[in-house]
């Protein structure tokens, strides 16, 4: 029997419109190598989110481009380079990082060295750079042998310029328990990022741990930070073709949903001339709609960085200039450098006619014709065999992937709710109002969805399932502009007026 109801009595519906949970269309997961022996807390083949400088630091260590014989500077470290760039230059947060360089794996012995403290500072610095703190090894040669312990004797900790100095300690009496202006003998491990392989960066399952391992972690990423990754970088690595390869399929059904960009280098060692460049990326497969094929590296002021790197800063920037939609092509946005070059230092330069003998190749470069140096280049990897407008252009194919993963971020609340027309109209109508938004503002041309009954059958629904249409129009970029000029034999009569 119901209960008596004697008053005033209210009552909640839930909204049958849905708040749109938008991706973040600019997130990039790098997997590289980074000097973990000077972080405080070293990660290894774990997805880190880092939205500073700061934290990056904290799992990654950080070594600034170290100059070589040819005047320019590079960075040993790719991490580094990234976290250079997306922090300092391009000023674009956030990033999710994975270092694969172990320690315990990626190591050899540093130099056997003598070191002879200063007798004022009572310090030494070892010059040699890489090296692991918990396993220097500090002794003397005199008549009485001696093994000096770190935390007691002394400590060893890293300068600005990542050299270890060592620093005596004092005993109760304060007297130093390393003596000064006699050598001592350092001996070390050290990191060993040449030891690095393609296989480190491609990972996959540890068949002994079970964990993921390299590109494999982006699996871990939406489970971890709520975040969904939307550019795959390798750089260093992704010039060789298996690793893009590699990096093509893990940006396709992420976590068996989500899609992201790939963007990948061609490599500057081996490929010297931009008409060099298309041969190679036809000769190694560097076709997919999803990827972006760069060439050749970035030169500011001295310091090299892969394209790719640079890019990805671009991307972000102009996304975050447009609130957060990837409707508009990186293409003649400024980039930050002051020319571009080989891995060597050598400079490249290109006419207008050479950038854009690329472009129609598929690749993207960088071109210093009017405004400064811009990025030059709209097409993706699959351009010009493929010339599907939803898949060739670069902000075309990157609004399709973005509108997919927000509408299964948005619709997942509603998966198992009962299939009737509420539900149908819930779905409908949230994202026709999304859709519509994103058309008023300009960044669709337009968009709707539909739920048609041609595409479900009877037995379809029957077992559950659900088939909606979604038809949208992203603006293509304006890539050529042609005007045509012609004399009006009438403006003669001006002489006359």
């Amino acid at each position: 029997m119901a209960a008596f109801s004697h008053g005033v009595q209210t009552s909640e519906t839930a909204t049958s419109l849905l708040a749109t949970t938008e991706v973040l269309s600019a997130v990039p997961f790098v997997v590289g190598i980074a000097p973990v022996n000077r972080a405080a807390a070293p990660a290894v083949n774990k997805p880190v989110l880092c939205y500073s400088m700061a934290e990056a630091q904290e799992a990654f260590g950080m070594e600034p481009a170290q100059a070589d014989a040819s005047g320019m500077s590079r960075y040993r470290y790719s991490l580094s380079e990234m976290m250079y760039s997306t922090f300092q230059l391009y000023g674009q947060t956030p990033v999710v990082l994975v270092n694969v360089l172990d320690p315990a794996k990626h190591r050899k012995a540093a130099d056997t060295v003598s070191i002879t403290l200063d007798g004022t500072t009572h310090s030494a610095t070892v010059t040699e750079l890489d090296l692991l703190l918990d396993t220097i090894e500090l002794s003397n040669a005199d008549d009485e042998p001696k093994t000096y312990v770190a935390g007691t004797d002394y400590t060893a900790a890293f300068n600005d310029e990542g050299q270890v100095v060592i620093s005596a300690l004092t005993d109760d009496d304060g007297a130093y328990l390393l003596p000064s202006g006699t050598a001592i003998t350092f001996a070390a491990q050290k990191l060993d990022p040449e030891a690095v392989t393609k296989a480190d960066i491609i990972g996959g399952i540890n068949a002994v741990t079970g964990k993921r391992e390299g590109l494999e972690t982006i699996a871990e990423v939406y489970p971890r930070f709520g975040i969904i990754p939307t550019m795959l970088l390798a750089p260093g690595f992704s010039s060789d073709p298996e690793v893009a390869a590699v990096m093509s399929s893990k940006a396709l059904n992420i976590n068996t949903l989500f899609n992201a960009m790939v963007l990948v280098d061609v490599p500057t060692d081996t490929v010297k001339v931009h008409s060099a460049v298309p041969n190679f990326k036809s000769q190694n497969n560097l076709m997919d709609a999803h990827m972006i094929v760069c060439w050749p590296m970035v030169n500011l002021s001295g310091t090299l960085y892969h394209m790719s790197v640079a890019l990805a800063g671009v991307m972000a920037r102009t996304d975050s200039e447009r609130d957060g939609v990837p409707y508009c092509s990186p293409s003649n946005k400024s980039i930050e450098a002051t020319g571009i070059a080989l891995s060597d230092g050598s400079e490249v330069v290109l006419g207008n006619e050479d950038a854009n003998f690329l472009n129609g190749e598929g690749i993207v470069t960088a071109l210093n014709f009017i405004g400064g140096w811009r990025v030059w280049g709209n097409r993706t990897g699959c351009y010009p065999d493929n010339t599907d407008v939803k898949d060739n252009f670069i902000p075309v194919r990157r609004m399709f992937q973005w509108i997919a993963n927000t509408t299964i971020t948005t619709i997942w609340q509603k998966v198992d709710e009962p299939g009737n027309r509420r539900l149908i109209d819930s779905v409908v109508d949230t994202l026709n109002v999304w859709l519509n938004s994103l058309a008023a503002r300009q960044q669709l041309l337009g968009g709707r969805i539909e739920f048609r009954q041609e595409d479900n059958s009877t037995a379809d629904l029957m077992n559950g399932k659900y088939h909606f249409k979604i038809f949208m129009t992203p603006p293509s970029p304006a890539e050529l502009l042609a005007f045509d000029l012609e004399i009006d034999t009438s403006y003669y009569e001006t002489l006359f007026s």
